[in-house]
């Protein structure tokens, strides 16, 4: 399925970009593409896997980190540090900063 939109993603991007059907169709395209990202279903569907992200990605760091972290340098230790810290910190209740 992943694969099905980015395929239809890519196709209408490149139907846009390379489109010659002037400028009136172009914005019935974005108007389409403006309907469909405010759709609820779809911003929750893209919250969801953003929120997905993060976490593999909480968990990549910390995994790679607490592997590696022992055989690097000072400063560079200290550094993975204060960023893990400072993640901790930006992290509120509802997993994104952004809404």
């Amino acid at each position: 399925m992943r694969y099905r939109l980015t395929f239809i993603a890519g196709l209408a991007t490149g139907y846009v970009l390379g489109a010659r059907a002037g400028r009136e169709r172009y914005e019935q395209l974005r108007k389409a593409a403006q309907r469909v990202a405010q759709n609820p279903a779809v911003r929750n569907s893209a919250e969801a896997v953003a929120l997905t992200g993060r976490e593999t990605a909480a968990k990549a760091f910390g995994a790679v980190s607490a592997k590696v972290g022992d055989r690097l340098p000072g400063p560079v230790s200290d550094r993975v540090r204060s960023l893990r810290e400072q993640r901790a910190s930006d992290e509120d209740e509802w997993g994104t900063s952004n809404t």
